[in-house]
Order: C-alpha cells, then structure tokens, then sequence
C-alpha cells in the first residue's frame, strides 16, 4: 500500500496533512495504539529534521506499507553547504550518503562535497546578545540541538538519508511485528 503524496511547504501547509494520512495508514493496517502513536511520532520527527536542517521546504511526503513493514519517505530540494550536508548525514543509521553506493555514485558524492559552499558564519566574534541588538540584523534560531535526530533513531529500525545535487531523500523504516 502506498500512500497520497503530501506536498509540505515551508509554511507549514501540508504538516496536518502528512499526520493525518499517517493517522489513516496506521488505522487502515490496525496498528495497536502504541504503534500507531510510534508510526505518527516518526512522521512529525521526520518532517522536523527535514525543516530544522533545510531551513526551507517544498517536500513531497508518503508512506509505503507492506505487512507490517512501513517505510516513511520525505523528498525536498535544497540548496547544499557542507553544514547541511553533514548534518542530514549525521542523522542516517548508517553515517553515510546512500547515493553513494556505486562506484560511480561514491565518485558523484566525493565531488558533490568538495564542490559545496563553506557556510558563511559572519559576525560569530560578538555575543548572540550584542548581535540581536544590532539593526539590520536578523534574529536567528538557536543552533540545531539535534532533538529529531535522537527519537528518530530510539524509534525507528532504520533511517536512510540519499542526497544527490540537491536532492535530499530520507526513508524511516520501522517494522512492528511482536
């Protein structure tokens, strides 16, 4: 069974949608409601992470159900630095780009990581204090505290990252037999 695909912009439009059609999946296959709770909690984590790392979003969201396998997929454009890169990254089962599992795609993501753009920390000298009260100067969020990343990995059996160009696809898979 699949899924509609959800688009998710960067205003939020689409977040109830994605719970909602996970709500209908879990129903629809007759998750116990701890699993059920599990499956939605993997969902909004997965979004989460997506638009904590990203920063903007135009995603498509679905979700794959075989047995009681399920598999969550998140698919989003970006622009890629190396912090963003490393942090999507940081977040797989495994630490590594699933691209890049060929030769040629272990080549495509060597030069994809040497072609990304250092990210521009300007202004890191001053006091985040000194920094908001400057004028002109957008006040920004807290660094990413990695919160997403954590329940995705205590929940979750696997979470595979794959980015390519651009590209950022991200599976969460979760398995619920007893």
């Amino acid at each position: 069974m699949k899924s509609d695909v959800i688009v998710i912009d960067n205003a939020g439009k689409g977040f109830e949608n994605a719970v909602t059609e996970t709500r209908k999946a879990a129903a629809y296959h007759g998750l116990s409601g701890k699993d059920a709770l599990h499956l939605e909690l993997m969902a909004e984590e997965t979004l989460s992470l997506v638009r904590s790392v990203t920063g903007e979003m135009q995603a498509s969201f679905w979700i794959e159900a075989e047995g009681s396998r399920y598999d969550l997929h998140l698919t989003t454009k970006t622009v890629m630095d190396k912090e963003k890169r490393a942090l999507l990254i940081s977040a797989a089962s495994s630490r590594k780009n699933e691209a890049a599992k060929t030769f040629l795609g272990s080549l495509r993501d060597a030069f994809e990581k040497a072609m990304a753009a250092d990210t521009d920390h300007w202004g890191n000298d001053l006091p985040i204090e000194v920094l908001n009260d400057l004028p002109n100067h957008p006040i920004q969020d807290q660094d990413w505290d990695g919160y997403e990343r954590s329940v995705l990995r205590k929940v979750a059996d696997n979470v595979k990252i794959s980015i390519r160009g651009g590209v950022v696809d991200m599976t969460v898979s979760k398995d619920f037999t007893k």
